[in-house]
């Protein structure tokens, strides 16, 4: 068996996959909060547990996947979306695993890993913009924080690069970004792309864009922000709720504009994460495709460029998997 999972600032998914001559197939899957436990090790031994009620033994491990919300350092994750350390050595000894079977990637290396397992149905397409065949791919994700990664052809396949493209410093288009930077850096050093690109993003552009609009739920302990801006939004409940999802939206699709002039990938750009899949309605209205290719002179070629929507919520879990068998192989 192999053991995959996508460890977030919000939640950790595990799945236990078996091998077959068709690939791997899920066996067992669990999503647990990632503040559930106060060790990541502690998180995988109430996975362990859930595993062995249902009649999985771990200790028929082949190897271990993690795509992490940080930065691959060595043989640890560095990351200020997590409550607790990653380290293998820790996660070799939780598994009984001998730490050579147990593979830490970043999180947005995981989900692209993915892309050559996804099928059609896995995919939406946002733009009219024509794939070229191994040229360079994209992939961003928002979620509690933000991820890029890229893709480039070695001559036989895909390899993944990651970055902390995160830690850019936010590039603001209008008038209305100009303020949010102003305010914003008035209570931080340095206003970096991800404190608007990613869910806290919500609530910094409602509360600096629309102070006149005050939600009970911005002093209620423990509620997500983010989730009721986008419900009020999607279900046209609140002005500036919808207002702010469209503003997000907008500087989502200006950073993967950015990301896409470093990189030219005309191979796609895939945008993954949490997000995406419950603001759907929104991405498919046109504005994150307009932010996106609206770069000057290089306006037209970026719009040839398509853009893809991740619907797969377990990409990363998948693309750690298919990681893991090929480590536990090579």
């Amino acid at each position: 068996m192999i053991l995959a999972g996508d460890v977030g600032g919000t939640k950790c998914t595990f799945t236990l996959f078996t091998q077959s001559d068709s690939g791997l197939n899920p066996a067992f899957r669990l999503s647990l909060p990632t503040k559930s436990a106060a060790t990541f090790e502690a998180v995988l031994g109430q996975f362990r547990n859930e595993a062995a009620s249902q009649g999985h033994d771990l200790n028929q491990l082949k190897a271990a996947a993690f795509g992490i919300a940080g930065a691959v350092v060595g043989d640890r994750v560095l990351s200020s979306n997590l409550p607790w350390p990653v380290e293998r050595k820790f996660i070799a000894t939780a598994l009984n695993l001998a730490t050579e079977k147990v593979l830490l990637l970043n999180d947005l290396v995981a989900a692209a890993a993915s892309l050559a397992h996804l099928d059609s149905n896995d995919l939406l397409k946002l733009n009219d913009g024509i794939r070229e065949p191994r040229a360079p791919m994209a992939l961003i994700a928002a979620g509690t924080g933000l991820g890029e990664a890229i893709l480039f052809w070695d001559g036989q396949r895909y390899q993944i690069s990651p970055s902390e493209a995160s830690l850019t410093d936010f590039a603001p288009r209008n008038d209305r970004e100009f303020l949010l930077l102003q305010s914003l850096r008035h209570r931080m050093p340095r206003v970096v792309t991800e404190e608007v690109v990613s869910g806290r993003g919500f609530r910094a552009i409602h509360q600096i864009i629309f102070p006149g609009v005050q939600h009970a739920f911005f002093d209620e302990p423990g509620v997500d922000a983010a989730a009721m801006i986008t419900q009020q939004a999607l279900t046209g409940s609140c002005t500036a709720c919808a207002e702010t999802l469209q503003i997000w939206t907008e500087a989502y699709g200006a950073e993967a504009g950015n990301m896409a002039l470093r990189v030219l990938p005309f191979g796609g750009v895939y945008v993954a994460g949490g997000i995406a899949l419950k603001i759907l309605p929104t991405l498919k209205e046109g504005g994150f495709v307009r932010a996106f290719s609206d770069k000057m002179k290089l306006s037209s070629a970026l719009a040839k460029i398509p853009i893809y929507v991740i619907l797969n919520e377990d990409a990363p879990v998948i693309g750690a998997a298919y990681e893991a068998l090929a480590f536990s192989e090579s």
